[in-house]
């Protein structure tokens, strides 16, 4: 058995491939209950006998599934001197009140754009939120600053 928080990254009706959002570990289901591409589930697994290569879902105690998306807003005061205190290329993690977090980046004036892009379509955003157990992530930037919130 294997408790833990899974995202879908494969699905048809027959079977799924879910990816453990904590240690990557990828378990192939020998059917699907009804899980679609890019939704996590909180849950229990257990390996199919004899083998025990195929797995099964034993319990979903959450399903959700994780939005990221481009905000018009400006990064926060704190995230603007956060960036500016740091060097370019680096990243700060601060805890929000409540749940999820904020993470800040310095990247290149001129690179800002193409560094929103990849955070808004990196797999590693959407498996950081699923761990975090929080349902939305918020981009904001502004030259040279990129700001990602993991929001409940």
């Amino acid at each position: 058995m294997k408790t833990g928080t899974f995202l879908v990254t494969e699905a048809d009706a027959e079977s799924a491939v879910l990816r453990d959002v904590s240690d990557g570990q990828i378990h192939t289901l020998g059917s699907n209950p009804d899980l679609a591409v890019g939704v996590a589930i909180e849950g229990t697994l257990a390996p199919e006998p004899p083998m025990d290569v195929v797995w099964t879902v034993e319990e979903i105690d959450r399903q959700f599934t994780v939005s990221v998306e481009e905000h018009d807003e400006p990064p926060t005061e704190r995230a603007r001197e956060t960036a500016a205190a740091q060097p370019v290329g680096e990243v700060t993690t601060h805890e929000r009140a409540g749940t999820g977090e904020v993470h800040v980046l310095t990247v290149p004036e001129e690179s800002t754009d193409s560094a929103v892009a990849d955070v808004r379509d990196d797999e590693a955003t959407v498996e950081r939120a699923a761990r975090l157990g929080v349902e939305r992530v918020e981009i904001r930037s502004e030259p040279g600053v990129v700001s990602v919130r993991y929001l409940p």
